[in-house]
């Protein structure tokens, strides 16, 4: 897992150049004209989600990917984020291979995203989002898919 601003994110582009893509999709997009959805960039090799949602007071279903980076990022409001190693998880709720998405219980341990903050979760990251850091408010948010 990273965690970071998008300002540092050109530290992290050397990993992939499709890594490097999605941060610069997120440096020259204005979200603030797009609707909420999914959309293609490059097929199903990067895309993008997103999402206008209520944070929740909890959510104990970590999910993790098998093909797919995620790069999360705030565009508005706040949220925190459990995170806990896939090998950790004790137990596999429900699983959704054709939408790359697992879910389990396990540890995590929480961090909060702000606008203006990055993570990236790799397919050994479980990952929890969209938990309130107080009472439930909106966020608004980019998820972009990369492709291992």
């Amino acid at each position: 897992m990273i965690y970071d601003r998008l300002e540092n994110s050109e530290t992290y582009s050397a990993i992939s150049e499709r890594l490097a893509e999605g941060f610069r999709l997120l440096q020259t997009t204005d979200f603030s004209a797009i609707e909420p959805g999914k959309y293609e960039v490059d097929g199903k090799e990067l895309f993008f989600m997103l999402q206008s949602y209520q944070s929740k007071e909890l959510n104990d279903r970590p999910e993790a990917h098998k093909k797919y980076i995620d790069i999360q990022y705030i565009l508005e409001g706040e949220e925190q984020i459990g995170v806990g190693a896939l090998s950790e998880m004790v137990e596999e709720v429900s699983a959704n291979p054709d939408g790359d998405i697992w879910f389990y219980h396990g540890p995590v341990t929480h961090f909060k995203m702000e606008k203006g903050n990055f993570a990236v979760f790799f397919p050994q990251d479980a990952h929890a989002p969209g938990i309130a850091t107080g009472d439930p408010a909106p966020v608004k948010k980019v998820v972009v898919k990369v492709l291992m």
